[in-house]
């Protein structure tokens, strides 16, 4: 069993050859290669499919429960306001710069090396699937959410995202649905038409409006926001279509289906989702990883943003070092103190429940 302060430089050194490389999410091939071959270099028997690695700990037993650690290596393209190389992966005062460094390249190579930590102890109670995973920037279809099937029966998981280490227990689902309120043409000159522009509005009055009875105990109410609005050729018809969309911010109080459900049952337009597949999720404050999180110092709260968490099926919990607020910003950075203290926390963590 490697010491902590081996996987630590294990884990600085591998994110600064990952930064060292543009992974542009669809395009992680390069860095999905480094990933497979460091795993293989330290006894690893991996999987592939397109960019997404995967790997089980070396005594699996189907018959115990399976964690998952899951960290994404993709990263959304440079801020225009980047005054260093993104790809020069420089430490600098304790901070590792670079493209991806702190979103989510800390997580990554720390929940990497916290696997390798666990890899070759026998007699746990639970396995290990580590998912090394492509296109979560874009929500993109190859990448957990292709690999899911492959990897087995998962009781929960561990998402590594920048959250400081504190405990995100829940995390805000999406839907974004574009609607079509249909009237008649007519003259605007004349009793003519329908106009579809004053039903749309009866429904966008209704959308900002309505109040889901359910509420979340860590979000409150589902938040319903109309973004974009469109109708009308010229003045004087009256449009026979008007069309809008709605972002709608789930909670976990409900599942897509049912918010998509309630909404038709409400509305006269057409409603449409561009996708169902952005699910909000949660984990019990019950749950043992989360009391092991509390029991160390850490604190739970309700996560705004989305990321892989949104595929899984799975009580998961987002945790991660680094900090959200310096994802996509220019001149990224994570401190090498918070991959440290990521690796540390994350054992301590996960000793108390295997």
């Amino acid at each position: 069993m490697t010491d902590t302060n081996t996987l630590y430089q294990q884990a600085v050194s591998l994110l600064q050859q990952l930064i060292s490389i543009p992974s542009f999410s669809k395009e992680e091939n390069l860095t999905a290669d480094v990933i497979e071959h460091f795993l293989r270099d330290n006894g690893v028997k991996t999987h592939r499919k397109l960019n997404n690695i995967w790997a089980y700990n070396k005594y699996f037993d189907a018959a115990k429960p399976t964690i998952l650690l899951n960290s994404h290596h993709d990263t959304v393209k440079p801020n225009s306001g980047y005054t260093r190389n993104p790809y020069d992966a420089k430490i600098e005062d304790g901070k590792l710069y670079g493209l991806g460094s702190n979103d989510a390249g800390g997580c990554l190579v720390s929940l990497i090396n916290v696997f390798l930590y666990f890899y070759e102890r026998e007699n746990l109670k639970y396995n290990f699937c580590l998912a090394t995973t492509a296109e979560e920037e874009i929500s993109g279809v190859n990448g957990l959410e292709l690999i899911i099937p492959e990897l087995g029966k998962l009781d929960f998981g561990i998402v590594g995202e920048p959250t400081l280490m504190q405990l995100a227990i829940a995390e805000r689902g999406l839907m974004v649905l574009d609607c079509v309120a249909h009237g008649k043409a007519g003259h605007a000159a004349r009793e003519e038409g329908e106009n579809a522009i004053y039903k749309a509005l009866a429904d966008i009055e209704w959308f900002r409006t309505y109040r889901f009875p359910e509420e979340s105990e860590v979000f409150g109410p589902i938040k319903m926001s109309v973004t974009i609005i469109n109708a009308g050729s010229q003045h004087n018809v009256v449009p026979a279509s008007c069309t809008f969309t709605v972002d709608v911010r789930v909670t976990d109080a409900y599942r897509n289906e049912e918010v998509l459900e309630i909404i038709r049952q409400h509305v006269s337009c057409d409603v449409t989702p561009r996708s169902i597949r952005l699910k909000p999720s949660k984990i019990d404050k019950e749950h043992p990883i989360v009391k092991a999180g509390v029991a160390l110092g850490r604190t739970t709260y309700g996560s705004p943003t989305t990321s892989d968490q949104s595929l899984l099926d799975i009580p998961s919990l987002k945790v991660g070092p680094g900090d959200s607020a310096r994802s996509h910003t220019a001149d990224e950075f994570v401190y090498v103190d918070e991959i440290r203290e990521g690796i540390e926390l994350y054992i301590k963590m996960l000793e108390s429940i295997v």
